[in-house]
Formats: C-alpha cells, sequence, structure tokens
C-alpha cells in the first residue's frame, strides 16, 4: 500500500528530557482546531511532535481508501523517517483510534498511550450517533471545522474531501478485535467525559482489555478537556483542570 506523506511539524523544548510526545487528531480537524490550546501549555516542558492525516489540513487525500490501520502506518512511516525511539501517544477521537492501531502494529514505536474519548465498538456511541452520521452532509460540517481546514490547506475542497473520507471511515468502523486491544503493551491511559458522545461505560470496557492501563473520567464533553476548538470555544478551565493527570501519567 502506498504511504502519504503526512504532514508534521515539531513544537516545544527539542532539549527536553522526556520522550517526544506525538499529538493524533481527531477527525474533521488540523493541528491548529484540536491541538490549539494544548500544544503552548505543553511545549514549554517538552518536545512535541503533530501529525495532520490523510485527508486533513496539509495532508493530501490521496487516492486510497481510509482506514485507521493505513493511517497508524503513515504515522510509523513518520516516525521512522524522523528516527525516532519510542515515543509518547496522545490520540483523540479517530486520532485515537489511529494510535490504538500504531501501538498494536508498531509496539516499538509507542512507550505510553493516551487515549482520549476513542470508541473500539460501534456500540459505545450515543444513542442516534449512527444515524446522524448516515443522513450527514458536508453542509452539517460545523463552520469552525470547514474554516479551520481551509486557513491551512487553502483549498475550498479539501474541507468537503475530508468530511468525505471522515464519514467513511466511521461509517465502515467494525469493533476492534479484543485480541488486538490485548496486545497493546504500553502502559495507556483511558480518558473519556461524563457527557461524551461515547457511553462511560465503554471506557470502563476499553480499560479492563488492555494488559496495562488506568482509567479518567472527566466532566465535560467531547474534547474540551483537550481544549478542542469546537467543544472548548475558548474555554481553557476543563484543558487545565486534566492536565496535571496527563503530565503525571506522561511521567509516572
Amino acid at each position: 500500500m502506498t504511504r502519504i506523506p503526512l504532514h508534521r511539524e515539531w513544537h516545544g523544548d527539542e532539549d527536553s528530557p522526556y520522550p517526544p510526545l506525538l499529538l493524533i487528531h481527531g477527525g474533521g480537524s488540523t493541528i491548529p482546531s484540536n491541538w490549539g490550546m494544548l500544544i503552548p501549555l505543553l511545549e514549554r516542558s517538552r518536545s512535541l511532535l503533530a501529525v495532520e492525516l490523510q485527508g486533513h489540513g496539509r495532508t493530501p487525500a490521496g487516492d486510497r481508501e481510509p482506514s485507521f490501520e493505513e493511517s497508524a502506518d503513515d504515522v510509523a512511516a513518520v516516525l521512522d523517517e524522523l528516527h525516532l525511539a519510542p515515543v509518547d501517544v496522545l490520540g483523540f477521537s479517530n486520532g485515537g483510534q489511529v494510535a490504538l492501531q500504531l501501538a498494536a502494529r508498531h509496539p516499538e514505536r509507542v512507550r505510553r498511550l493516551v487515549l482520549a474519548s476513542t470508541p473500539v465498538r460501534r456500540e459505545a456511541m450515543v444513542d442516534g450517533f449512527w444515524d446522524g452520521l448516515e443522513a450527514g452532509r458536508f453542509e452539517d460540517l460545523p463552520a469552525v471545522y470547514a474554516d479551520a481546514d481551509l486557513a491551512v490547506s487553502r483549498d475550498p475542497e479539501h474541507a468537503r474531501r475530508m468530511f468525505e473520507l471522515d464519514r467513511q471511515l466511521m461509517l465502515g468502523f467494525a469493533d476492534f478485535p479484543d485480541e488486538l486491544i490485548a496486545s497493546v503493551a504500553a502502559p495507556t491511559l483511558v480518558v473519556g467525559a461524563d457527557g461524551d458522545v461515547i457511553r462511560a461505560g465503554h471506557f470502563v470496557e476499553l480499560a479492563a482489555l488492555l494488559p496495562d492501563a488506568r482509567l479518567l473520567i472527566v466532566p465535560g464533553g467531547h474534547g474540551d478537556y483537550l481544549g478542542e476548538l469546537l467543544a472548548a470555544s475558548g474555554d481553557d478551565r476543563a484543558l487545565r483542570s486534566f492536565l496535571p493527570y496527563l503530565l503525571a501519567f506522561l511521567e509516572g
């Protein structure tokens, strides 16, 4: 399979004693829209490597069918190209699904793993999610996502292709096998919100399947605790409350 060259960028302290933290964004997102509030708080103390997945932001869509497995291999190719030793990985939503596949398919590349609001079962989603996605159109994409993509891609049609890729990816989403989840050796922090689009009980089940996992349920919604653009709406209080837990896990 032909790899898609992912846009990547470095932030933070290149002399940090901590391993680099790889950031993998969620669906419909770019690096600025997903991590724009988090990066300034973390770059003071560590090195951050952020990527944009197939068809998002500054990464081309290519002509490949979207899949979590192939995106994980795209990310692994970036790590190989940069000659990076094991890194810590934070993946949000669809990015968490990619991060989990990365840890399972390329275990030598992942030291610690944070799965933020990450579903691995179709039944994990709240009522109405799948019906809404099935009926969804590009015009339903929140304007902040379309605007954020346009700001970096400079292509009005890029956001439409991004939407189509993400919709196709999720509609074709199959449950992750228990065996794949159980194969993840990296210590993992499973994070979810009590008002997430994913049922809180799913996070409990996911943590139980992983061999070495901690579980954290925070108050809020889908990504506000990461400062995600739509969810946080510029309010960093949930992010600042979550940050000590994230750092304690990464530095543990």
